[in-house]
This record gives C-alpha cells, structure tokens and sequence, in this order.
C-alpha cells in the first residue's frame, strides 16, 4: 500500500502527473454534476459512456493550456482555469435550477429574455451541495500550499504540450464521432440545449453557442431597416382578402388548438383488420359544424414540430437548416398570434406542454412570442409509469391540463401539444388497443397504435369541453406537425395503401396532415383549397375578425377566395391544384401521372411558380435571419417585452389566481370550483392513483 502511494506522489511530483491528477478530478466533478444537478435524460449504456467521456475533451484541451508555461506559473493556471471552469459550471446549476435551461451568450450580454429574476431569487436557489463543485479545486490548491507534491520546475517541452492539446482534439473528435451516431444531427438539428451538454459535455456546449450566436450576431449587424422593402412590397402583392362569408365568425371566442403529433392526413378513416385508427378525429373531420382540409401539408424543415410551431404562431417559415425556436427564438422580435391576440383583443394565452420546458428552446421562444403562461412538465403531478419518449402520456397530460384550463380567464387562445405519438412509437400494453401494422417494417407498424391512443385522448378531452360548456365558446383547430413516417420508409408506405411501390408524387402526397377547425355554428364541410402550416394565422385572423393586411405573414388565408394555392415546402419543392414537384420530378396534380418532358408551356408555368417559391421562402428567411421585424413598426402592436414573462412555477401560479380578469374563467363561473373532476379518462395509470396533487 505505502509502495503504491509513494508510486503515486512520484507521479505527482511531475508537471504531467499533476496535469492529470487534476484533469481527472475535473472529469470526476463534472460528471458527478451532470449526473445530479441537471435533468439530461441519459438512456442506455451508451449515453451513460458518453456523459463520463465527454468530461475528458474540454478538460484535456483547456487545462492543458496550463502546460504551455513555465515553473510554478503553469500550476496556479491549472488551478484558476479549474476555477473559471468550476465557477461556469456553478452558474449553470443555479441557472438550470431556475429555468430548465443552460446560460447562453445571448443572456450573458443581456439580449436574453432569461435572465431577469435571476438576481433577486439567487439565495433562494442555492443549496449548500452546489458548492461541491469547487472541491476539487481546494485540494489541489491545498496540495500546492502546504507542498504536499513538488513544484516540477523542469522546461515542459512545447511539443510536449501540443501533443496533449492535440490528444485532447482527437478525443473530442471521437466523442463527436459516437454522439453522431447515437443522436444523428445533433449539431445542425439542435432541439434542446440538454442535449448537446449530455453528449458533448458544457464547456462544447459553451463554443457551440457562442460560434452559433456569433455568426447570427452577425448576420443580424449587417441588417437594416431598407431590406424590409422588398418584404413588404411582396407582402402586399400576395395578400389574400378575406372571406366576408367567414371573416369575424369566431370573434369573441376561445381558440383551443390541439398539436396532434406526427399524425398524417392518411390516418383519417384508415381502418386495421376493419377497426378504425381514430373514430374521435373521423367523427371531428366529418361533422356538419367542422371545416376540414383535404388537401393541407406540412412544410417543415429539420425543425419539425418547431418549424410547425413558428409557421402557426407567426407565418414565418422555418429555417433551411436546425430549427428557427432554437437559433432566433430568445433573440428576435416577433409579431405573433399570441402577443397579437392579446393586444387588440384581450386573450389570455397560453401553451402546454408535458415535457421540460428548455425542449426546442419553448421557454425563451414562447418569451418573445408573448405567451402568458407556459405550462410545462414541471407544472403536472409527478404519475408512476405516465411517461414514455417526449413526455407524459397524452391521456394524462391532456386531463391535468383541465386544472389550468379552466383557470384562464376567457377569452383565451390555448395550444396543447401532444407527444405520445412521436418517434419511436412507444406505447405499453395495457394502452395498446387497435393491432399494429403487418408492413414487416419494425418502425412503421406501431405507428396506428400510439395514433389510436392519441385519438382516444382527443375523445376524452372532446368530452370534457362539452361537459364543461367550453366547447360552445371556443373554436377547436386541430393540426398535423409533420409527418410520421418518413420517406426512408418507402417499402412499407407501399404496403399501407397496398401498392406494389411508390414514387416521388406519393411520398408527396403522403405529406398531407389534418386541418381542421371545429366551431359551434360553423358552416364545415371538406374544403379541397390547396395549402399549408404557413397559412394556418391569416385564417383564423379571418375567423376572428383581425384586418391582417399589415401583417408580415408569408402565408395566405385559406378560406380566401384569392388564395393562389401554392404550397412551398421548405426544401423548395412544392404542390399547386394543377402541378406537382417532388425530388426533381413533375406531376399532373390531379391524377399523379409524371410529366417526363415538360413543354414549352409547362416550363414557362412551373419556372414561375418555383420563382414565386424560392422568393417566398427566401424572403422569410431574411425575416428571420436579419431579424426584420425590429424594423418594422405594425400599427397598434406594441412591441413585446421579453423581460415581462416569466414561466417560474411559483410566479405563475401566483399570477393565474390573482389575474383581474379571473372571473372569466370556467372555475369561476363554477364557484370557484374545479372542473377536473368532469374529466373522464380510462388511463390505467390513473386507476389505483390517490388523488392527484398538483403543484402550489
């Protein structure tokens, strides 16, 4: 034993030894706090692995610095770059701690609309157990001081260093290497910040961030307010009147907007061994008062369900590449439907979510788009087995949201995104209910049994609003985000519509989505009107009786009788009533049939249609690239506050039950009395629970 410690301070006795003693440490102390101070999510052995690894990179390559210097000099910098190192790590607990979230450049320079009550509420976020980060630092610092090892004063070659700098690289590399393989695109599709600290380590997170928010610092310094000219001259030449036969139908109404996941057109009456995927939505779609589009498509990017999100609140397209939410979100100014709505017409709005509110940048995001709540996981009773993938289990979530629904003082706009039909498709089997698919593709075929429990969930939550009385006063829309079978899947589409094959038109086809907006009164019916998730405000500005011809909106209302019917998809493909074009191929729109060789006309037709495409799609991205709205001042909208929201449990709660207008609410309207109660569900995870207690 004495010959291995006597082994073991020789080695310290060295600079290279002490270099790592003191990284390992790092390593051991970082993983220790991602472990118990951050919720990451780690699933399987190997994000376990790469949550230990990833400490070793950054650690390598910044300590290291240290070793480029002489004598006693480069052992106090290991020890300060441990402490600058350990004190980041700190802020990050008690950032995290607060909001879900990691400190980003943008909160640092103060652009962030995060970080405004962090200050006030520091003591009360601390725990004494977050200072365990700086222990490492007091023991080496310890051993220096009372010379527990010797100084080695001997020259560190500069090769020497290097190498170890260039070891450290290639170990980042290889944990770049295994990340990508695990979570594909994990730097340009990037969804939540949890993700890049649980693969790639904080310090990679930090660059990332920082050449991230550079270069759209950037970009955004070059802008001015005379590129918005060709904005709105565009705006204006494709603005789309309303329909005086719709328009102010629903004024005066709630919006309930139902975020139906990766559920696709097709789903509608589809039936398995002759049972119905979704009678719920069946029902919905086919009613009397239920206007349905047949022919509505998602336009998504790599965003996905964020891309749906910025398309809806603000009919701003995503961007070509990551999500738009997570990239301009906490910075850029908006003009959105919820801001919009409570400025001229006094909503309350807010959105629900049944996971961590950091996921797509939601809690920075919905900040600028000026929701007033945001009530997300932290916000539901804890239920044993009521999770699976994204979040809680749609029946679950949908029910616990009643305890806030009710509560919004009305009229009120309130997205609720589900999450249980998401990939991988995950469903336990006391909630399977319909047969799974037989395409012999693992992935597909449990695709139509999270969509069953998604409708079902519908139906419950359907029922609520009519047992309630909110259904009457409220306009339902319901959406598809994006698809949920992707083209890679080519074989087992074929099987689902029993094809031999399919082709570039199908898998364009096969990008429809749901639309539908259900209103007491309504005259529905299935409308054929080509468009998409970029049209979806205008339309319900229509409903709503707004004059949206000031807005900055690429997208046309649906139910306008000037609406040009062309759907751009986000890679610059796209579908008008007459011409398809998908992966480089042309179609008759109506019957499918591919067009080899385009003819003069043809040429001329789809060449003005692609540049009428790739403008819209362009002008929207120098919207969101350039951050334009700041320039632009919209009559009667005041600009929206980031700093004036805040979606910390306590002061919202506080705020929904002392709220002016409190008396509008459903709850008050029932003596103050709860109405979760009217909720029925069949969860069976809710069956031998005690009485749920939500939080105070």
């Amino acid at each position: 034993m004495n010959a291995a410690l006597k082994k073991i301070r020789r080695g310290l006795n060295t600079k290279l030894g002490f270099f790592i003693f003191t990284v390992l440490l790092f390593a051991i102390k970082s993983y220790w706090a991602y472990k118990t101070k951050f919720n990451l999510g780690v699933k399987g052995t190997v994000q376990q692995f790469l949550l230990a690894f990833n400490t070793l990179p950054a650690a390598i390559i910044l300590i290291g610095i240290a070793l480029y210097f002489r004598g006693r000099l480069s052992y106090w910098l290991m020890c300060l770059i441990n402490f600058l190192l350990s004190t980041w790590l700190f802020a990050n607990i008690l950032y995290y701690r607060e909001f879900s979230d990691f400190i980003t450049f943008n909160v640092i320079k103060g652009s962030g609309a995060t970080s405004n009550n962090l200050g006030k509420s520091f003591l009360g976020i601390m725990r004494p157990s977050d200072f365990g980060v700086y222990v490492d630092v007091i023991i080496i610092v310890l051993i220096l001081l009372f010379h527990v090892v010797r100084v080695d004063m001997r020259y560190f070659k500069i090769r020497y260093a290097a190498t170890i700098t260039v070891i450290g690289f290639a170990l980042f590399g290889a944990n770049l290497g295994m990340a990508e393989s695990n979570r594909s695109q994990l730097l340009t599709r990037t969804f939540d910040n949890n993700y890049i600290v649980k693969y790639l380590g904080l310090e990679a997170y930090t660059v990332y961030d920082g050449v991230k928010t550079t270069h759209s610092s950037a970009v955004k310094a070059q802008a001015s307010a005379k590129d918005m000219a060709p904005v709105q001259r565009w705006i204006k030449k494709n603005y789309a009147g309303p329909n005086i036969q719709y328009y102010g139908k629903a004024k005066g109404k709630n919006i309930i907007i139902i975020h139906l996941e990766s559920f696709q057109q097709f789903l509608i009456d589809y039936k398995v061994n002759g049972q119905e995927v979704t009678p719920n939505l069946n029902k919905l779609y086919h009613a009397d008062n239920t206007l349905s589009f047949d022919n509505f498509f998602h336009q998504v990017g790599q965003g996905k369900t964020a891309d749906a999100e910025m398309m809806l609140e603000n009919s701003l397209f995503g961007l070509p590449e990551g999500s738009a939410m997570v990239t301009d979100g906490t910075t850029n100014t908006f003009q959105s439907a919820p801001a919009l709505l409570h400025q001229k017409l006094g909503y309350t709005t807010a959105s629900f979510h049944g996971d961590v509110p950091s996921f797509w940048n939601r809690d920075n995001a919905y900040k600028s788009f000026g929701y007033d709540y945001f009530f997300s996981k932290q916000y539901y009773p804890t239920t044993k087995d009521g999770e699976v993938g994204y979040g809680m289990k749609d029946k679950i979530f949908l029910k616990d949201s009643a305890n806030y629904l009710d509560q919004l003082p009305q009229p009120f706009y309130a997205k609720l995104i589900t999450v249980t039909n998401h990939y991988p498709y995950l469903l336990d089997k006391k909630n399977k209910s319909i047969d799974a698919l037989k395409t012999g593709d693992d992935t597909v075929d449990p695709y139509v049994q999270t969509a069953h429990y998604l409708d079902q969930s519908v139906g419950e939550l359907l029922n609520y609003l009519d047992k309630t009385g909110l259904r009457k006063n409220s306009v339902l829309v319901l959406y598809g985000d994006h698809y949920g079978i992707s083209n890679n899947h080519q074989p087992a589409i074929a099987k689902i519509f029993n094809k031999k094959s399919v082709n570039n038109y199908d898998l364009a086809m096969f990008q429809k989505v749901p639309f539908m907006i259900n209103m007491d009164g309504l005259k529905g019916g299935v409308n054929h009107t080509y468009g998409g998730e970029i049209d979806v405000l205008p339309t319900l500005e229509d409903l709503l009786g707004i004059s949206s011809n000031k807005y900055i909106q690429f997208g046309q209302d649906l139910l306008s009788k000037k609406n040009n019917q062309i759907v751009p998809f986000r890679n610059g493909d796209w579908v008008t009533p007459k011409y398809t074009k998908y992966n480089g191929d042309y179609y008759y729109t109506k019957s499918g049939k591919q067009i080899k060789k385009l003819s003069a006309s043809q040429k001329k037709q789809t060449d003005k249609i692609q540049k009428w495409v790739t403008t819209d799609l362009g002008l929207s991205d120098k919207v969101m690239n350039g951050d334009l709205l700041r320039f632009y001042k919209l009559p009667g909208f005041k600009k929206v506050d980031k700093k004036s929201y805040s979606y910390n449990l306590q002061k919202a709660l506080k705020k929904l039950k002392t709220d002016k207008k409190r008396k509008n609410s459903v709850r008050a309207q029932n003596g103050n009395k709860s109405t979760v109660n009217d909720y029925s569900t069949d969860a069976p995870e809710l069956e031998n629970s005690s009485s749920q207690k939500f939080p105070k």
